[in-house]
Order: C-alpha cells, then sequence, then structure tokens
C-alpha cells in the first residue's frame, strides 16, 4: 500500500479504535505508539526519496468526485516532504508533553491531536487544490477544540473563536479564488494547473485571494492579532503545534501555489510582500521587547522569523528560497523547543509573568542551559539551524532588493536583544521566592533531541540543501518546466539552451530542441547551436544527468 496513503489511514483508524476505550493509560499507551511508528514511516520516505528526481513521488490517485474530474492525488516532492517528517516529529512530543499535565477528557484530546497528524500530511501531500482547501481548513476544527477545551487560562474560548474566525475568513477568498480556477480551466489538479498560463488581469485576482489566505496563516502584519492570543491560552502542546507547523501552512502555500501559478501577479505584489515583511519584522521586534508573558515574547518573535521567509520567497534566486525553506524547518524546532521550556516552568509555577522568575540557573541549572541554546539558536548563532537560513535569505534578498535587506537584517539585532534581555531576566539575580526542582527525566529526554537536531543541521545543512537544489534549479532557472517563464525569467540565450544539450543523454537532442523552439525562435538563438555543441551531448553530468532523465522518463 502506497505510504503516504498510510500516513493518513493509520492516525483516523486509531482514532476511531481509541473512541471504543475507557482506560485512559491504555488510550495514552496507543494513541503515543501510533504517532512514534508513523515518525519512523515518514522518515523512510526521505531514505528512498529520488534525491534526483523533480517529480512528485509516492504518487497515489484515487477518484473521487468524477463528474467534477476532482481525484484523491497525494505526491510529495523536496517542499514537501520535510514538512511532512517534521509533523510526524512534533505529534509524539507533544503527546508526551501532555502525559501528566492534561487531566480532563484524555481520550478526545488523543483524538484531537491523531486527527490534527491526518490533516496536516494530507495538507502537505494532496495534489488537489479543491482537497488543499478541505484539509487547509479542517486544521482549524482540532485546534479550536485544542485551545477551547484544555486552554490555560479563562480567555480561552474567546483565543479559540478568534483563531478560528480569523483564519477561516481568510480563507473564503481563496476558496472563490479556487473556483474561478476550474471555472476557467475545468480541473482543480495542481500538476496540471502548474502548466497552464492564466491572463496577468486574472492572476492578480487570483493572487489577492489567495494572499488574504496565506498571510493571515503566516501572519503577517496586520493579520496577526489572533497569534499572541492563541498562543497565550492554548495548553503547551497547542503552542509547539502552532509554531511548528500550522505557522508553515502560509509560507508554504505561497511556495506552492503563489509563486508557480501566478508568476506575473507574485512579480507585480513583490514590492508590497517587502514592505509588509520589513515592517512586521521590526514592529514585531519593538513589541517583544515590551512583553511581559514568556509566551507572547516567543509569538511576536514567530512573527517576525516568517516574515523574514516571505522575504527569501520572493526574492526569487534559489539562495533565498533555500534560506527560506530552511527557517520554516528551523523555526519549526526552535520555536517548538521555547515553547516547551515555558511549558516547563508553567506546570511547576502556573505563571509566564517573568517577574516571578529570578536566578533559575542557580534553582534549574540544566533548563537554564537548554534555554540559552535555544535561545541563541533563535538569534541566528553561527552553528545552529537558524543562522544557515537566515544567512541564505539576506544573501540572496541582498541581490534583489538591498535596502529591503539592510531594513530587514534589524530584525536580528533586535531579535538578539530581546532574547538576550529576556535570559538575563530570569536566569539571574536574586533567587525567586518560587522553588522547583531542575527537569525531569521526561523533559530532559524530550528537550535533548531539539539541541541535537538544531546543532547537526546547523552544522551540516546539505541533508536538505542536496534535496532542495534539484528542485529549485529547473523551477527557477528553466524557463519551459517551470511556469514562471512569461514575467521573471526571460533572459535566455545560446548558453542556456547548449547547457541542456551537454548534459542530456544521446538521442534526447531533438527533444531538448522541440521544448526550447518557442522561444528560442524569438530570440533567434536556435540557429546558433553548432555541430561542436550537438556533439557535446555524449559529456555527462551525473548530477543534471539525473535531473533530466527524471524529467524525460516515460
Amino acid at each position: 500500500m502506497n505510504i503516504l496513503f498510510l500516513l493518513v489511514i493509520i492516525p483516523v483508524l486509531a482514532s476511531i479504535f481509541i473512541s471504543f476505550l475507557k482506560d485512559e493509560k491504555t488510550i495514552k499507551k496507543i494513541s503515543l505508539n501510533t504517532t512514534i511508528f508513523l515518525f519512523f514511516l515518514s522518515t523512510y520516505t526521505y531514505y528512498v526519496y529520488d534525491t534526483f528526481s523533480i517529480k512528485f513521488q509516492f504518487r497515489f490517485k484515487l477518484p473521487w468526485i468524477n463528474y467534477l474530474h476532482i481525484d484523491w492525488v497525494q505526491g510529495i516532492d523536496a517542499y514537501s516532504l520535510f514538512f511532512v517528517i517534521l509533523t510526524t516529529f512534533l505529534i509524539p512530543i507533544c503527546l508526551l508533553l501532555s502525559w501528566q499535565s492534561i487531566k480532563v477528557k484524555i481520550k478526545e484530546y488523543a483524538i484531537a491531536f491523531l486527527m490534527l497528524e491526518a490533516l496536516l500530511i494530507c495538507i502537505f501531500t494532496v495534489l488537489d487544490l479543491f482537497l488543499f482547501y478541505i484539509f487547509f481548513e479542517s486544521v482549524l476544527i482540532p485546534m479550536f477544540l485544542i485551545i477551547g477545551i484544555w486552554g490555560s487560562r479563562e480567555r480561552k474560548i474567546h483565543a479559540a473563536y478568534q483563531f478560528f474566525l480569523y483564519t477561516f475568513l481568510g480563507s473564503v477568498l481563496m476558496l472563490l479564488g479556487i473556483i474561478i480556477i476550474y471555472l476557467n480551466t475545468g480541473t482543480t489538479d495542481v500538476q496540471l494547473l502548474l502548466s497552464t498560463v492564466f491572463s496577468n488581469e486574472l492572476q492578480l485576482l487570483l493572487w489577492l485571494a489567495f494572499f488574504a489566505s496565506f498571510a493571515v496563516k503566516v501572519p503577517m502584519v496586520p493579520f496577526h492579532i489572533w497569534l499572541p492570543e492563541a498562543h497565550v491560552e492554548a495548553p503547551t502542546a497547542g503552542s509547539v503545534l502552532l509554531a511548528g507547523i500550522l505557522l508553515k501552512l502560509g509560507t508554504y502555500g505561497f511556495l506552492r501555489f503563489s509563486l508557480p501559478l501566478f508568476p506575473y501577479a507574485s512579480s507585480y505584489f513583490t514590492p508590497l510582500i517587502f514592505t509588509m515583511s520589513v515592517i512586521a519584522i521590526i514592529y514585531t521586534s519593538l513589541t517583544t521587547i515590551r512583553q511581559i508573558d514568556l509566551k507572547k515574547i516567543i509569538a511576536y518573535a514567530s512573527v517576525g522569523h516568517m516574515n523574514f521567509v516571505t522575504i527569501g520567497l520572493f526574492s526569487y534566486n534559489i539562495q533565498a528560497i533555500e534560506g527560506s525553506l530552511l527557517v520554516m524547518l528551523s523555526h519549526g524546532l526552535v520555536s517548538s523547543a521555547l515553547f516547551i521550556c515555558v511549558g516547563v516552568l508553567y506546570d511547576r509555577f502556573k505563571t509566564r509573568i517573568i517577574k516571578y522568575y529570578r536566578g533559575l540557573s542557580l534553582t534549574m541549572p540544566l533548563f537554564a542551559i537548554f534555554f540559552l541554546f535555544f535561545t541563541f539558536a533563535n538569534i541566528s548563532v553561527p552553528g545552529t539551524f537558524s543562522f544557515v537560513g537566515e544567512f541564505l535569505i539576506l544573501l540572496g534578498a541582498f541581490q534583489i532588493n538591498s535596502t529591503i535587506t539592510i531594513f530587514a537584517a534589524t530584525g536580528i539585532i533586535l531579535g538578539a536583544a530581546y532574547s538576550i534581555w529576556l535570559y538575563n531576566r530570569f536566569s539571574y539575580g536574586f533567587i525567586s521566592t518560587y522553588y522547583s526542582n531542575d527537569l525531569t527525566y521526561r523533559e530532559f529526554y524530550i528537550l535533548l533531541p531539539f539541541a541535537i537536531l538544531i546543532l547537526i543541521f546547523g552544522i551540516y545543512p546539505s541533508i536538505f540543501l542536496n534535496i532542495f537544489e534539484a528542485k529549485l534549479y529547473i523551477n527557477f532557472n528553466d524557463p519551459i518546466i517551470s511556469n514562471l517563464n512569461s514575467n521573471l525569467f526571460t533572459n535566455l540565450d545560446t548558453s542556456n539552451i547548449i547547457q541542456y544539450l551537454k548534459i542530456s543523454k544521446e538521442g534526447e537532442l531533438e527533444n531538448i530542441i522541440n521544448m526550447f523552439t518557442d522561444i528560442a525562435n524569438k530570440e533567434n538563438t536556435i540557429s546558433n547551436i553548432t555541430k561542436a555543441d550537438k556533439i557535446a551531448i555524449r559529456i555527462e553530468n551525473p548530477v543534471y544527468y539525473a535531473i533530466l532523465s527524471s524529467i524525460f522518463a516515460s
């Protein structure tokens, strides 16, 4: 059976099975073991993933609504592979975090997280716009329940409704956009839509419809109001999922749909994205300095980091987009770890107000070491996962707009200011009257994998970059295969064609020439290919040879 379908159906079946059980210990064990199995199953996809293929892999298709030509289609590529793994990594962590803190409705709590895992995996793997919208909205239901039922304070109901309404209303416009796409093309299949060219006017309209949904999820200022409130009221596990996965849905949507489907509109609205992102980075950084609630500090910091991602995505070069993908993944680890640390304190003291914490480096030294490491990762200290991503974003964005890059870089300075000041306030000084034991074994072994992964990926990011490069090389350099050709990448010359001729297999010369005929004729370059260049087809570059082989595979 298809591995992606298993990743979806197993948590659903486990939820159904758990609903008939009554023993709370059994429910906890089954839900935890199920999510751990799913994590190992998802990591298996990494080992069997074909690095040099740009096609969607592990494809699975089932007829759904035949007369509308809407099918259940799943597949993963370089963009979605690691988000699936990150999802399956965080869900068992969330269940372990709640092992003792959640006392009521344990069955419903476990079912909510299992269903949430299935829905999130669907978001990252479905290849149909209509199904994407369904799952994109469906994640609101279990998250709404997690915040509203198991939230920590009196305003949890208000926060749950605010979260639901903000994100739902924004997505209504995306549904209208999907309907317009279907009426114009007769399909919602992503793979078919990637080869569809919309008129410039229609692109502008559709881009705004999708932007309304994705901007709320990022969130971009001024659509960020729901986030701090939701984080503060959610249980620790809810905050971990919000920061670790749900905030990535907006930027993932930009990368998966807005950029390739609406290239003209994406280019047209790039100044808007840059302006909103810079405002968000500076505004949220300054706002963070004034906060007194630990969760709000990390929540506002998350807004700044995710707007760094949007700058990278709309810079239209490989370095910046690779950096954006790395920041999304690193933020999923770093912010989750910081929220876990806050949850450790809240479980002991039942408050998140900073003034009640002093001298924790003396009373909880092991906790202080972990928090210091994650603080350094949050401000992108070299050697941590976050540094690689933000460096690549700045490197790529500077080539496009140096002024925006300089303003965005101020967010790193402000981030260092509020992060170090936060650590100084509760780790040093006179010992507070509040006192508690250091990390338990469970808490230690929950935090340890985060520290190890952040360090390993910071030292050796090629684990991700090797997979991203094949996908990005085609999408952002090939004016034929990519749907970004019409407005963003028009500098086609003879050298582009010759490059492909030299790295292709013998016998594919005619196919490649046909690929370039339309644009090459306009540029009068096809006639410039010499016999010597044609002979060079026999030269094989292993990396690009594999890429082209996947393109022309029957």
